[in-house]
């Protein structure tokens, strides 16, 4: 059992990963500017509420709290929710302040949260990758302060590791488009929609190339990723994801009709097959998402496919009803 920090705590994403972090016995301390109500926290949860950007402020919490681990997820979640200058700097200095006060505080295990969209995908300008499916390898081109600021973050923790070498561990992920448990009940996704409205019209998951994950599979992820740094070469990134795509169509149909020019590239992209590789997380780590749409949207009005044989065609009964992607 390892004492964990966990910043943004009170999010989305941060909701999850505090229940499955203590769920896994770890004794998780939650740090947000937000508080969660006392009757919602976790047995194991201890609280902080904080600007972690006020001066001296992520040193103070984490000497007080005295964490073996820090998993940073706080920040402007939302591409252009704030102007652009506010989110690039409020995203970077969170990382940087965080990074670097658990550096000097010499905590052992240190992990910041990405996003997929360091890669490029939705640029006005155009966008295509140099193969489907993306991975870690494929060249990060952000367009915009948001994914800019995640691309900061990796390389931040790069830096810290190069600069200590094995002493300290990091490492960053890239957690697709999540989706919370209530979103499954039929709560609004971070865009609005419900995921039923996402799987029956394809424009609304196209922008995010049909990326999706549960946030209780990212909570899995964090724990063997913590239980592991000490055994993987430092530094990594890892994209988090789903084992399919969000779509009801395989993604070689559905990709052309989006992403101009594209057709070639996703041919490949059959069945359930999703634009995003998770395979350096399965590698390294032995990770393996264990929820998806199709066993998460139980129910007599859910969207399913009928078969193999026919993966595009769906019975739809009723109506039809990101941490950014």
């Amino acid at each position: 059992m390892s004492r964990i920090f966990v910043t943004g705590g009170s999010g989305r994403l941060g909701r999850s990963v505090v229940a499955g972090l203590a769920g896994a016995g770890h004794q998780v301390i939650s740090v947000d500017r937000d508080a969660v109500p006392a009757a919602q926290l976790p047995d194991g949860v201890e609280q902080r509420t904080a600007d972690l950007l006020a001066p001296g402020e992520a040193v103070r919490l984490l000497r007080d709290t005295a964490p073996d681990a820090v998993v940073h997820l706080a920040a402007i979640a939302v591409p252009f929710s704030a102007p652009e200058d506010v989110i690039l700097s409020t995203n970077t200095r969170l990382a940087y302040a965080v990074i670097s006060a658990a550096t000097e505080l010499r905590i052992g295990k240190i992990i910041t949260a990405s996003s997929p969209t360091v890669l490029g995908y939705g640029s006005p300008a155009g966008w295509l990758p140099d193969s489907f499916p993306v991975d870690e390898e494929t060249t990060p081109r952000p367009w915009n302060a948001y994914a800019l600021s995640k691309l900061i973050a990796e390389q931040t923790v790069q830096m810290f590791a190069a600069a200590q070498g094995d002493a300290i561990r990091y490492a960053a992920f890239r957690p697709c488009y999540v989706i919370s448990p209530e979103e499954w009940a039929g709560a609004p996704t971070q865009q609005g929609h419900t995921v039923r409205e996402r799987l029956a019209d394809p424009a609304l998951s196209a922008p995010a190339l049909f990326n999706y994950v549960d946030a209780r599979d990212v909570a899995d992820f964090l724990d063997l990723l913590l239980a592991k740094m000490d055994t993987i070469p430092n530094g990594q990134t890892f994209f988090v994801g789903a084992a399919d795509a969000l779509a009801t169509a395989p993604l070689a149909e559905l990709m052309p009709q989006f992403l101009p020019g594209s057709a070639e590239l996703a041919a490949g992209l059959t069945g359930t097959s999703p634009a995003f590789s998770i395979t350096k997380a399965r590698e390294l780590l032995g990770w393996e998402p264990t929820r998806s749409w199709r066993t998460e949207l139980s129910g007599p009005n859910d969207v399913l496919p009928l078969n193999d044989e026919n993966p595009a065609a769906l019975v739809a009964a009723g109506t039809g009803s990101q941490e950014t992607p």
